[in-house]
């Protein structure tokens, strides 16, 4: 496991423990960067690279399924762009309003051929039918998944296993160079998201 990765999966931890013991839903605080890492102005929502090289790994492969159009995709279609990617289920509810944030996220952005929604299903228990009917029900219209399972155990073995505990709001950016980026656990605004989002659009990340 690389340095970055160890120093995100503390970071990481630490962020959500703070954020349960004091019930605080503001972005935390951004660590000092290390050596090689993009410095963050002070509203985006860092936390740091989990890997920030484009190294297309193998999970930006695995074939998804949109429960919303039907159609098959891979985050690898998407090389170039912005991909917010976020992890989730249909049981918990601070996923329902974190998703609300997320689908207030694109409406502000508007049309935006640059950026890519992707919210994958971690719960193994659940399938394309019970997250349709979740996506159906809430409006949320964007691409939508259940996370195979060598997807979630990357995610979990080479990120951090928190990626697959849905109440912490786990987030990641993908950049357009096909850098990972980690978002702080803990609520994250649509406006936050959006000045986030805008600075990998603008190409400052």
């Amino acid at each position: 496991m690389s340095s970055s990765v160890t120093r995100f999966r503390f970071i990481g931890v630490a962020l959500a423990g703070a954020a349960v013991l004091t019930g605080c839903t503001a972005a935390a605080a951004s660590p000092s960067p290390a050596a090689g890492d993009a410095t963050p102005t002070p509203f985006v929502d860092w936390i740091g690279t989990v890997d920030p090289n484009p190294t297309d790994p193998p999970w930006f492969d695995v074939v998804l399924t949109d429960v919303n159009s039907g159609q098959r995709f891979r985050i690898s279609d998407f090389k170039g762009k912005v991909i917010l990617v976020e992890t989730m289920a249909t049981w918990c509810p601070t996923c329902q309003g974190e998703m609300s944030q997320v689908k207030d996220l694109i409406a502000a952005l508007g049309p935006d051929a640059n950026f890519v929604a992707v919210s994958l299903d971690v719960d193994s228990n659940e399938d394309a039918l019970i997250l349709k009917r979740f996506a159906d029900k809430n409006g949320f219209d964007w691409r939508i998944a259940i996370s195979p399972q060598e997807v979630s155990r990357f995610l979990a073995t080479n990120y951090d296993v928190d990626y697959l505990n849905p109440p912490l709001q786990p987030m990641l950016v993908i950049d357009h160079k096909g850098g990972v980026w980690g978002l702080p656990f803990g609520t994250k605004t649509s406006i936050s998201l959006k000045k986030t989002i805008d600075e990998f659009l603008a190409g400052k990340s």
